[in-house]
């Protein structure tokens, strides 16, 4: 049950590309953690994007456009290839989306948080880890 969020400064994509990178971003989270490309998988995988009002969100340099992606995850659903293989990509797509090249990569932050066992709840139950495995297992099989 991934989730993950990009916050930025509005105006930077317009609604197509935001729409588009939406999908895209829940996608490359769904191959980094394994999980098989079916419709209730992709159901699962969430994608939000928040755009901050102008001003909001800035360095104390410049007035350049950051990007933050945070990405939940179970505990354990990502090894550290997993992890690289995700900040790497998500990075380009943002880049990417942006129309910034890689010269500009300091300027995407990409955090992973990782929900421990029994602290992650959906449909009114504790969603196990173990379980989603399991379920991906079989759906791959």
């Amino acid at each position: 049950m991934p989730m993950i969020q990009l916050t930025l400064p509005s105006g930077v994509l317009s609604a197509e590309v935001r729409s588009g990178l939406q999908k895209t971003l829940a996608a490359t989270l769904l191959h980094w953690e394994g999980a098989p490309d079916t419709a209730f998988f992709r159901a699962l995988a969430w994608c939000r994007i928040d755009e901050t009002p102008e001003g909001a969100f800035v360095s104390a340099e410049d007035d350049l456009p950051r990007f933050r992606v945070d990405v939940t995850v179970p505990e354990g659903a990502l090894s550290d290839r997993r992890k690289q293989g995700l900040v790497e990509q998500v990075t380009a797509e943002v880049l990417a989306a942006a129309g910034l090249d890689q010269g500009s990569a300091l300027r995407v932050w990409v955090l992973i948080h990782e929900q421990p066992e029994g602290t992650w709840g959906a449909a009114g139950n504790i969603v196990r880890f173990a379980e989603l495995k399991a379920l991906a297992q079989g759906q791959r099989g």
